[in-house]
């Protein structure tokens, strides 16, 4: 190929309700975030799964969205995918997304799986606990982004006790962002409409980290909407009886 020229870059992703819009998929907008970061010209197209799409069939037979097509290569699997645009659409020419604090990869790691135990429960006496379990993994994010990274503390600063900054990382969006935004606005949208459950206000880091988020164009137009995200939690959130 060209040097000078751009690969052909299309990006699967699973469609919502309707078969058009963004469906529900932390994946999907995790590579999403990722190409836009990167600053590259690139397609998206969304497969309705309802429909088994010939695309499937045609280019990644047994595979479910996402998935990529590089200059005509497909590429199926998320982390490989993540790693193969890393290494591919490096510097110079784009920005590196990788995180300088290994810690920023691992930091709320275990929320989504807590989220799940608690939503999935149908049984009312283990609700508290459950929920005491969600919490204690939001408080220990809420830590991480408490605490200042080694970088804020080098820094000519009145008070580097406590940490501002709005992302995981720093003062720039991830890869670790793009693991765990998704993830964790699923856990807000989800837990409100079948908990009535609110991510604590006294998680102060935690809600400058989503707020920071949502003031970003390439996390919001990247994400589903509040309804999509609700219908496809429908028949997985349990009712407490």
């Amino acid at each position: 190929m060209d040097p000078g020229k751009q690969a052909s870059i299309e990006l699967f992703v699973k469609a919502g309700s309707n078969g058009v819009s963004l469906g529900n998929c932390p994946f999907s907008q995790r590579l999403f975030m990722v190409l836009w970061l990167k600053g590259v010209v690139f397609d998206v197209t969304t497969v309705d799964m309802k429909k088994k799409p010939g695309v499937l069939k045609d280019l990644a037979p047994g595979a479910q969205p996402p998935f990529l097509l590089y200059d005509g290569e497909v590429k199926t699997d998320t982390n490989k995918i993540e790693e193969f645009l890393e290494n591919t659409l490096c510097p110079p020419a784009y920005p590196c997304l990788a995180a300088k604090n290994p810690e920023s990869n691992t930091a709320g790691v275990n929320i989504f799986a807590k989220f799940s135990a608690y939503i999935k429960n149908s049984n009312p006496q283990a609700n508290e606990a459950l929920e005491a379990g969600l919490v204690k993994a939001l408080k220990s994010l809420d830590n991480y982004l408490g605490a200042p990274l080694p970088s804020e503390i080098d820094a000519d600063s009145k008070d580097d006790d406590v940490s501002t900054r709005p992302f995981l990382d720093g003062a720039e969006l991830t890869l670790a962002d793009c693991n765990l935004l998704p993830k964790l606005h699923i856990v807000k949208v989800v837990s409100l409409k079948y908990r009535n459950f609110t991510i604590p206000e006294s998680l102060k880091n935690v809600w400058r980290y989503l707020n920071a988020a949502y003031a970003k164009e390439q996390f919001c137009d990247t994400c589903p909407s509040d309804e999509e995200i609700n219908i496809a939690y429908a028949s997985v959130a349990k009712a407490l009886h």
